[in-house]
């Protein structure tokens, strides 16, 4: 398939809809993946109330949750992605075990400062909606370029995070980047950029599928996709938030 079906999302890539096919039933439109996000969206905030309620009653539950949040949600990420077929299945499991990890988190920060998680929430929301804004009135455009950039950026930053986190099990910190530095902010300032950036390559992915008439099982794929990449960049608003509060 052409370059126009790349994406840095390491849930979609231009080999997908080669694999998948065109269909020869009902196929993926725009608005059924838009519907498909939304129910994700409601899966992801149901099970992060009840994590949040649970451990603001419970706080010994946190790690737990955290836990079987992450862990199960690696699954079904694995799952879904080698099995694509699975997604109306798999896609809503992911959600309402990410929203574990979702709520469990936001209540542990919420409780050192105060707001966070309302403003993290809104903020990942506002730069969902204003992206896609300049997107389908194309200020935004996905050209190779562009592509390449968030692509080199994207793998960049993962790298340097196992890289750290390898270190870290061996008592090596870098504090002037994962703490309160202006290094630091500086440098989650540029990867809430990089993840924001990766919603536009979702869009230009989800409409690139709806027009190769994608089997309609991919609705769910790519709701379950653009899902990920909204987690990402919530949890990196998140941690930007938290840096500017320790630097008052």
């Amino acid at each position: 398939m052409p370059n126009l079906m790349r994406t840095s999302n390491p849930t979609l890539n231009d080999k997908i809809f080669r694999e998948e096919g065109i269909a020869l039933g009902r196929t993926m439109t725009l608005d059924g993946t838009v519907n498909k996000t939304g129910l994700l969206l409601i899966f992801a905030a149901a099970s992060a109330a009840w994590a949040w309620r649970t451990i603001s009653q419970s706080p010994e539950w946190a790690f737990l949750l955290a836990l079987m949040g992450a862990c199960g949600g690696m699954i079904f990420v694995f799952l879904t992605v080698f099995q694509k077929s699975w997604a109306p299945i798999t896609a809503p499991i992911y959600a309402l075990l990410e929203g574990l990890v979702l709520g469990t988190l936001s209540q542990l920060f919420e409780r050192r400062y105060p707001g966070i998680a309302i403003q993290a929430v809104t903020l990942t929301f506002a730069t969902l909606f204003s992206l896609l804004l300049l997107y389908r009135a194309r200020v935004i455009r996905v050209t190779d370029k562009f592509r390449l950039g968030v692509v080199a950026a994207t793998g960049g930053i993962a790298f340097f995070y196992f890289f750290t986190f390898i270190l870290g099990l061996f008592g090596i910190h870098f504090s002037i980047i994962y703490g309160s530095t202006l290094i630091g902010i500086g440098f989650s300032v540029f990867v809430v950029i990089i993840a924001a950036l990766n919603l536009v390559l979702d869009f230009d992915f989800i409409e690139t599928g709806v027009t190769a008439r994608a089997p309609k099982y991919m609705e769910w794929y790519g709701a379950f996709a653009l899902l990920v990449t909204l987690v990402w960049l919530y949890f990196e608003i998140l941690r930007l938030l938290a840096k500017m509060r320790e630097r008052r």
